[in-house]
Parts: structure tokens; C-alpha cells; sequence
């Protein structure tokens, strides 16, 4: 498949900034060529914002933070009509959320009604001010962060918000060499202003349709959905994935798939995309979060008590 090497090139550019962070990157166009969001929960300072602007740049795309506070307005999120003087009417001033790659950093800080607004947009991929109904630009994706150790002062994602998003990433610290190569490269300048783009947009609306067409064998559907299916019967889950799951991490192998050059889904990358895709998606038991069960290690449960199929994978 051509796409391969256009999202290889993508891939090596982000990590001239993202040093020792592949499989991060390799999960943030994951998302990208699935037409999904990702929501990145970490620390500050370990990359989330500068992992944005690398994608944003790499592309050649428009790219916008949003810089979510207690006091943001759906209105600083989707823009606002104002009445032009000269000419008598009111004209659409666009908000940060009309561009290809979109920041949204520490989205739990914005009140569940701006959080409600910024999540529409992302699943209807357009917004509507004032009665006039815009589409977003393609391709769209949105990367939201949020800090996962200060509460004080937030309003936590519902369940059901966070299902909207294809992935959650955990970015985590880099390794002491690599910390050392990020010292190092940012000796005289930040390696962002070396980014150059390497693809363009419409190379990824044709790389997006393409991971669509990645054939996925019976058997190996009837897997993800008997994966999905045992987080609901888990002991120590009180809420299992929703079907909305059962399509994220067929969506997700496929385009693992893809990267790997493969027109074909294996077991394995159902297995690689499970934690990524469905952990965000349940609620542990109350019993179960005392004994300090994370829901990553509940999905990687599931990922052993459910039988592997032995599919015969057509090649072509």
C-alpha cells in the first residue's frame, strides 16, 4: 500500500521532536487515519502540546490551541457572529475549533457545558452559530489533554464524553538517554522550527479511506466483539464497553494493520490496540479501584481469558 511510506515519512519527521515516543506517535495516526480523537492524560511537561504542533506541521495543516478554563464559553470554542458597521450585517468570526489538528489542552477545566460544545464538534465534525451550520475542515483531529493528579478545581469527563474519544494515550516520562537527547537538541533553538511538512492533506483523506478497505475476517470480528462482550461480564467491572468500543478497536486494527503493510487484520492487532482503545471506556468496581485494579489492567485480563481465533486470513 503507497500510504505506508507517505505515514512512515509523517511518523520519522514527529519523532525528530517526540524522541523515544514511536509508539505514541505511531497511536496519534492511528487516530489520525481513523477519522477519531485522542485524549492524552499525563503530566505536564513530557510533550503533549508539542506532539500536536509536529503532527500540525508535518501535514502542512492549520493548527489551533484551546486553552480550556473554568471561565471559557462554548462561544471562544466555536466563534461568534458580529455585526459589521460598514456593511450592516452580522459577519461569522470562526473559533479555535475551525482548524485540521486542534489542541484542547486540560479539557477538564472547562465547565461540562463548553466540554459538551467542544465534543459535539468532534463528533459532528461541523458546529452550528447562530442558526448557521459550518463544516469542520478534513482532515480533523483533536488532541485533548488533561492532568491526571490536580482535581482541584476541574470537572472530570462523564463516561459518556469520554467514550467519544477513539484513544486515550499516556505519554509518561522518557528514558534518562533520551532525556539526554532532548537536552541536547534543544541546545540552540526547539527542534519544532526544524519541522518541515512531509505530506499533505489530501495524502491522508486518501490514506483514511484506504485503512478502510483493510479486510477483517469473520472470526476475527466475532473476537473483538467477544473481548468487548467480557468487559461487560468482568466481576470487577461495573460498566463494560459500549459497542461504540467494538468499533473503535475494529477501526484502530485496521489501521494498525495498515502500518504494518498488511491489507489484512491479524489477532495481534486487535491485541495491540485493546488497552488504548477500550480501558477509558469502563468503570472499575468501587471493591476493585481499593485493591488498586486500573481498568489497563482489567482490559489486559480480558485480553487472556478470551480465546484467540485460529482464522485463516485471506492475503491477496
Amino acid at each position: 500500500m503507497d500510504f505506508v511510506s507517505t505515514t512512515r515519512r509523517i511518523a520519522d519527521n514527529v519523532e525528530q521532536v517526540m524522541v523515544g515516543k514511536s509508539d505514541t506517535v505511531q497511536r496519534s495516526l492511528i487516530a489520525l487515519l481513523c477519522r477519531g480523537h485522542v485524549l492524552i492524560e499525563d503530566v505536564p511537561g513530557v510533550g503533549k502540546t508539542v506532539l500536536a504542533k509536529a503532527i500540525a506541521r508535518s501535514l502542512g495543516c492549520s493548527y489551533s490551541r484551546i486553552q480550556c478554563t473554568p471561565d471559557i464559553l462554548p462561544s471562544d470554542i466555536t466563534g461568534v457572529s458580529m455585526y459589521n458597521q460598514k456593511s450592516g450585517e452580522f459577519e461569522y468570526r470562526p473559533g479555535p475549533i475551525v482548524a485540521q489538528v486542534v489542541l484542547a489542552d486540560e479539557i477538564n477545566r472547562a465547565t461540562p457545558k463548553t466540554q459538551a460544545a467542544l465534543l459535539e464538534a468532534m463528533e459532528e465534525r461541523q458546529i452550528t452559530v447562530d442558526g448557521r451550520t459550518s463544516p469542520l475542515p478534513r482532515p480533523f483531529l483533536v488532541l485533548a489533554t488533561q492532568n491526571p493528579i490536580e482535581y482541584e478545581g476541574t470537572f472530570p469527563l462523564p463516561e459518556a464524553e469520554l467514550d467519544r474519544f477513539l484513544l486515550r494515550l499516556h505519554l509518561g516520562y522518557p528514558s534518562p538517554e533520551a532525556e539526554i537527547e532532548i537536552l541536547d537538541a534543544q541546545r540552540a533553538s526547539h527542534p519544532l522550527e526544524r519541522i518541515s511538512q512531509v505530506a499533505t492533506a489530501e495524502e491522508v483523506l486518501a490514506a483514511q479511506d484506504a485503512v478502510q478497505g483493510v479486510y477483517i475476517d469473520d472470526l476475527i470480528k466475532r473476537y473483538i466483539v467477544d473481548l468487548v462482550g467480557a468487559t461487560r461480564a468482568h466481576p470487577d467491572i461495573y460498566l463494560g464497553a459500549s459497542p461504540r468500543g467494538s468499533l473503535a478497536l475494529y477501526r484502530t486494527a485496521q489501521a494498525h494493520a495498515a502500518l504494518a503493510g498488511r491489507d489484512f487484520v491479524l489477532p495481534d492487532d486487535v491485541k495491540a490496540m485493546a488497552r488504548d482503545a477500550l480501558a477509558h471506556r469502563i468503570i472499575v468496581n468501587p471493591s476493585a479501584r481499593i485493591r488498586s485494579i486500573l481498568a489497563e489492567d482489567l482490559v489486559h485480563e480480558v485480553l487472556g481469558s478470551v480465546p484467540v481465533p485460529g482464522a485463516t486470513v485471506r492475503q491477496r
